[in-house]
């Protein structure tokens, strides 16, 4: 402890001794635990009060954003617009069109310093990233291209390894000359609404664009490293805002947490998702829906909490929830025939993304089908005087159907039945070459028929044939891989399930993934597989083997002898 204090006075050079000793307490427990990211790379993270307040990768120490909420000025913060926050927690790295630029001017850093990304109106950090450029370079590109390279972000699982709590509201540290502007415009505009820091901003150009590589924590800190992030929508700020609007900021925040409850459950949550934890849904659903210039507030509304405001969705029976895990709270069910969610209209500034958003949609939840796989069969440089006469080289690649036929019509052709005994076939010299070993070409004379196709078939190379639904045929050497399920034990005893291959059987691992970790609300991540380029591996906590069993065989409709490890599942118990 002594010398993770060290570390971290030596890392935040910014704290003073009691925050040090605050942050770093002598006599409260703290844990340490090592996960590992999406690369296989350790990190080791630092608990306090059940929330991870640090982690530390390659020998480098990172504050958490729940560190960040209580220390928001420990590191340079640069402000970003609210809608942005889904793409940087979706695995985007943050693009230097999307950073407001303060009247103040940026805080002076160098490439390499580790940063703080704050949303617009509120100084608590929603994200912890190293700067890509230094200040000078920023404004020299124009504010243009990759400013920070995203580590970690509210919303992502190591926040989920916390108590999961919202930013808190931390007002800008605003500056005295702004200050007295603001004074000067009059106090009532203060009463009436809260302050709107988008009102004197041009954001007509404000885009996002695809992060190239991060560290990932188990799926933490950049979960989709190629992922796309689309340029946020751009409104100005006079149409966003109605100034004969007489209602309370509590009234509007309750309007506005409706809004964006009922968009989402009608242009966003699908029944396949179902059960969905309440934290994904309004961090990945209801803020995506936010209008632009606007931010949703649990604690400005009337509910003050969002377990509470769901309760109130649950009465009016447009939804159910259920604690399926000790304190974690799932969505099971959605009355889409409900008439509030049926009469509920998509704002129009959300018309074209909202198409966009169901189109994807459609493409997700298009039927799999299961390939269809013909086992092949070349012909070898040994088996060639086998099948010349009927006209096939070495290199030939036939069916199993086709190897018996030709087959038969060879020992037809050469007259090899033999006359007493009409299922034993004579074995002639070039029988004898391609299918007995040198110990029984003196002992045997006859086989079998049954016997004779399975060592012709033995002794040819294996292909296999893979047809995707609506694709071309692909033909490869050796035989299928089939799907691996396999458990391995972790410290603590702790078990996961291992799903390689899924990608031969034009399965997405990562939609794999997604499924599963709604399925048995356990954490499931993408790992490279060890040994195999450009492949990945699912793993996911406890052993998942009856889950996957289902959702192979019945949903995928997979055949069995595709897959390997079923008999690893859990025993269950006998019912007493």
């Amino acid at each position: 402890r002594r010398k993770l204090r060290s570390d971290v006075a030596a890392a935040f050079p910014n704290l003073s001794a009691e925050q040090l000793a605050e942050f770093i307490p002598n006599k409260e427990e703290l844990n340490v635990i090592k996960i590992y990211s999406h690369k296989g790379e350790a990190i080791t993270v630092y608990m306090n009060h059940r929330n991870p307040i640090l982690f530390e990768a390659e020998k480098v120490l990172y504050p958490t954003v729940y560190a960040l909420w209580v220390y928001p000025d420990l590191l340079p913060a640069f402000s970003t617009w609210p809608p942005v926050l889904q793409k940087l927690a979706g695995g985007a790295d943050l693009m230097l069109p999307g950073v407001v630029v303060p009247s103040a001017g940026f805080p002076q850093v160098e490439r390499g310093t580790l940063c703080a990304v704050t949303l617009l109106g509120n100084r608590a950090p929603v994200a912890v990233a190293i700067a890509t450029m230094s200040t000078a370079e920023m404004l020299a590109a124009g504010m243009k291209g990759k400013g920070f390279a995203v580590l970690h972000t509210y919303l992502d699982q190591l926040w989920e390894y916390g108590d999961k709590s919202y930013p808190p509201t931390l007002a800008p540290l605003v500056p005295d000359s702004a200050a007295d502007e603001e004074e000067q415009e009059g106090k009532e505009a203060a009463n009436n609404s809260p302050p709107d820091p988008v009102q004197h901003v041009d954001i007509g150009d404000l885009s996002l664009k695809e992060g190239d590589n991060g560290a990932e924590l188990q799926g933490k800190e950049e979960l989709h490293e190629d992922r796309a992030a689309e340029p946020a929508e751009t409104a100005s700020t006079e149409d966003q805002q109605d100034p004969e609007d007489s209602r309370t900021p509590q009234e509007q925040m309750d309007a506005l947490f409706n809004q964006c409850f009922f968009h989402a459950l009608k242009c966003k949550v699908k029944k396949s998702d179902l059960p969905l934890l309440t934290s994904t849904f309004l961090g990945s659903h209801m803020f995506s829906c936010c209008p632009a210039g606007q931010q949703l507030d649990i604690k400005k509304s009337s509910y003050k909490k969002f377990s509470k405001f769901l309760q109130c969705m649950q009465h009016q029976k447009i939804l159910q929830v259920k604690e399926l895990n000790k304190g974690v709270e799932s969505i099971v069910e959605v009355d889409w025939k409900h008439p509030d969610i049926k009469a509920f209209a998509v704002p129009e500034g959300f018309s074209s993304a909202s198409a966009a958003q169901d189109s994807k949609n459609e493409d997700r939840e298009q039927v799999y089908h299961a390939p269809e796989i013909v086992p092949l069969y070349g012909v070898s440089a040994k088996m060639m005087p086998l099948f010349q006469e009927s006209g096939h080289g070495k290199g030939s690649i036939l069916s199993s159907s086709e190897v018996r036929n030709i087959i038969i019509n060879y020992v037809k052709t050469n007259e090899l039945v033999d006359e007493t005994n009409k299922n034993l076939v004579k074995v002639n010299a070039i029988l004898c070459d391609c299918l007995l070993d040198k110990s029984e070409q003196d002992e045997i004379s006859h086989l079998k028929w049954d016997d004779l196709l399975s060592r012709c078939l033995d002794r040819l190379q294996c292909f296999h044939q893979v047809t995707f639904f609506g694709q071309e045929p692909i033909v490869r050497r050796g035989n299928i891989e089939p799907i691996h399920l396999n458990i391995e034990q972790r410290s603590s005893n702790k078990k996961v399930t291992i799903i390689k291959n899924l990608e031969l059987y034009g399965l997405d691992p990562q939609c794999v993934a997604n499924t599963l970790q709604q399925k048995v609300q356990a954490s499931a991540t993408i790992t490279p597989l060890p040994g195999a380029k450009d492949r990945v591996q699912v793993q996911i906590q406890g052993n998942q083997i009856h889950h996957l069993a289902k959702m192979l065989l019945e949903q995928y409709q997979l055949p069995r002898k595709y897959i390997r490890g079923l008999e690893k599942a859990p025993k269950l118990g006998r019912k007493k």
